[in-house]
């Protein structure tokens, strides 16, 4: 495939490679339609006929080219696999043009500070594992860096005690950044309200602006209730001290908090599952 796109990217070459789809021709037509020496042309051809993209035979004095159509269908289709993925719905194309328009909106409303106090987000998961067991993944931080980011993020610092005054502090990087080359993508740093344990779970967490103030306070009550199938999961996100500089966080809160309350969903389904076929196969790991 490397050099297929290779030769095709020469411009002169898809000029040759466009007219011998139209037909088999030699090299001296090919030379005189493309407006170039003919040993310039016959090297082009020879790159072409290299990635497979054309062949040819000598007829008398002349070597005629044609067109092998099928390396460029395999070509379209790679293409198409590629487009098909980026546009896929609920893909990460669709959440980019989301958060796009909402970036878009959010700053335009951002004129004055406390410009979006009140606001609130509401979220709701049913959750494989009883109460106890969600509980742990809500406060347990082995347990929180596997889920407590969105999809293209990863914790690179986090800290949560679950009780009264308890320290919170989540620290992001890009999921690709594994060697902390690059900058940190986020902080954010609060304090646990409340915490009963298998029933609910409010803290405040503060993103932190690159000065160090706090883009906002966002106040997090997470309501567990049990279900005969696991644990209904309601979150309540409500913003306070928001300040003209916190638009693009704001504008990321549905798409992000949701995208980890779905890993976190996610992460118990798999464990569910691993327990039901360890009952199912008599494992005693």
């Amino acid at each position: 495939m490397d050099a297929l796109l290779s030769a095709l990217a020469d411009p002169a070459r898809w000029r040759l490679v466009s007219l011998l789809a139209e037909r088999p021709r030699s090299v001296g037509v090919l030379a005189r339609l493309t407006g170039a020496r003919q040993p310039q042309t016959t090297k082009h051809l020879q790159t072409l006929e290299r990635a497979g993209i054309v062949t040819s035979q000598r007829a008398g004095q002349r070597r005629i080219y044609a067109l092998q159509p099928d390396p460029l269908r395999d070509l379209a289709a790679a293409l198409s696999r590629l487009a098909d993925t980026a546009d896929r719905l609920g893909g990460s194309r669709e959440t980019y043009d989301r958060y796009g328009l909402s970036l878009q909106a959010e700053r335009l409303a951002a004129e004055e500070a406390g410009w979006a106090d009140g606001r609130s987000f509401g979220f709701r998961r049913s959750l494989a594992g009883r109460p106890e067991v969600v509980w742990r993944h809500l406060t347990e931080a082995s347990l929180l860096a596997r889920w407590w980011t969105p999809d293209d993020l990863r914790v690179s610092e986090l800290v949560f005690e679950a009780r009264p005054g308890g320290r919170v502090v989540l620290e992001y990087r890009d999921a690709e950044d594994t060697d902390g080359s690059d900058l940190v993508a986020g902080r954010a740093e609060g304090v646990v309200d409340d915490a009963l344990p298998g029933e609910r779970l409010t803290y405040q967490s503060s993103p932190l602006l690159p000065d160090g103030g706090r883009a906002f306070t966002a106040h997090v009550d997470l309501v567990l209730r049990p279900t005969d199938t696991g644990t209904d999961l309601d979150a309540r996100y409500r913003i306070t001290g928001s300040t003209v500089d916190s638009a693009d966080f704001i504008a990321g809160i549905e798409i992000g908090f949701g995208q980890s309350l779905d890993k976190l969903a996610a992460n118990l389904a798999a464990i569910s599952d691993s327990t039901e076929h360890d009952i199912d196969t008599g494992s005693t790991k």
